[in-house]
């Protein structure tokens, strides 16, 4: 965990105005939908920041940020890998191909989408229904 999250105008700095902007859109969806404790933590080696959505001990989703880049993380174990196959014709072609072409390890598939405009912000969230029944009207 970090002692201190970045303050918005370095978020801006490193991802650039407009996907610090994406960024922002994103938690707000998220947040709509979801109360949940959100953890600030380093981002390992290839990202400089990692935001964390999770409940309860288990985690929902994770941000990611490093200079141009946003990330947008969701793991889904095997039973979720069904459920995602029962919605899949719901969903974008791109989404679909992410999703494809994520790497399946031993405690789940890590689908990691690299948002740059608020188009697939509709399908992210039918994923995060597959992890978690939203908990705000």
């Amino acid at each position: 965990m970090l002692e201190n999250m970045p303050s918005q105008s370095i978020m801006a700095e490193l991802l650039g105005q407009s996907l610090f902007e994406v960024w922002q859109a994103l938690c707000l969806t998220i947040e709509e939908k979801y109360e949940m404790e959100r953890v600030w933590n380093t981002g390992g080696k290839k990202w400089v920041y990692e935001y964390k959505y999770r409940r309860g001990g288990k985690t929902l989703c994770c941000l990611y940020a490093k200079s141009n880049c946003v990330g947008f993380l969701i793991i889904f174990g095997k039973e979720e890998r069904a459920k995602f196959e029962a919605i899949r014709g719901s969903l974008s072609n791109a989404v679909c191909r992410q999703y494809d072409e994520a790497e399946t390890y031993h405690d789940g598939k890590w689908i990691m989408f690299e948002p740059t405009d608020p188009a697939e912000f509709d399908d992210y969230m039918k994923l995060l229904a597959i992890k978690r029944k939203p908990n705000r009207k």
